[in-house]
């Protein structure tokens, strides 16, 4: 069996075989005919020619062209220098209430760093509570440079708002300051998570579904948990009383 190619003038490709009938297979080409005919000859001749008024035109079924989707993309690429070019379907609302959750953070961060310095004085010297709200007042300074992080990552623009004076003084003659001090931190920690349900509600009424993930994934969670902690610690503290049971429990947070 031979197979040679053969050149012509004529648009078509067709195909000579041993076997009788020719069949027209040209569905299974998009742009070329295949002709299979019956002949005597021991030789299979193959011609193939390029067809002269063939086009590119889309394929039957396909749904997606990039090259001619993209350049409505392409059109929307900015030019300015102060123009964000990885901003894309991140509304003007949530990236306010992004901002307005950043001074939420930082607020109470403020707060937790004043509770520290106070219990930290030499006449109240509770270390353990002391070391305690420390550390909540970096968590909630690393909160809000988390909310900075994925503002800038979206396109938006940060924008820092004024920090209200927090109260320097947490002395309770009923409750004891730390019992107080704890009763504060549980409400705070439920008016952030109020404030974080309403950035997610922002993010669902504008279908920002990548926002609504990051706010359930990197904050809901651990806020819960927060709540359920402080609850313990104000539970507690009231069981032990303002004496020596507040000073055991503050070497208890001490050695952790």
């Amino acid at each position: 069996m031979l197979l040679k190619t053969v050149s012509s003038s004529s648009a078509a490709l067709s195909l000579v075989s041993l076997h009788g009938g020719v069949k027209d297979v040209s569905p299974l080409l998009s742009s070329t005919n295949l002709r299979v005919s019956s002949g005597k000859s021991e030789n299979l001749s193959v011609s193939v020619r390029a067809t002269k008024d063939s086009t590119t035109d889309e394929l039957s079924g396909v749904v997606f062209q990039p090259f001619e989707e993209v350049k409505k993309e392409l059109d929307l690429v900015p030019t300015s220098a102060h123009v964000s070019l990885a901003r894309q379907k991140y509304s003007d609302e949530c990236e306010s209430a992004i901002n307005e959750q950043i001074n939420v953070e930082y607020n109470l961060s403020y707060v937790y760093h004043a509770m520290y310095a106070y219990l930290d004085r030499d006449n109240v010297a509770l270390k353990g509570l002391a070391k305690f709200f420390k550390e909540s007042s970096v968590e909630e300074r690393e909160h809000a440079e988390k909310l900075m992080e994925y503002q800038n990552k979206r396109g938006g623009k940060v924008k820092l708002q004024f920090i209200v004076a927090p109260l320097s003084e947490f002395e309770h003659v009923d409750k004891g300051d730390a019992l107080y001090g704890m009763e504060l931190a549980l409400s705070l920690e439920k008016l952030v998570n109020e404030k974080l349900l309403n950035l997610h509600n922002v993010a669902s009424k504008n279908g920002d579904v990548h926002l609504a993930d990051f706010i359930e994934s990197e904050f809901l969670t651990e806020q819960v948990e927060a709540i359920k902690k402080i609850s313990e610690y104000v539970a507690q503290l009231r069981r032990v009383g303002k004496g020596h049971g507040t000073w055991h429990f503050n070497q208890m947070l001490l050695e952790q």
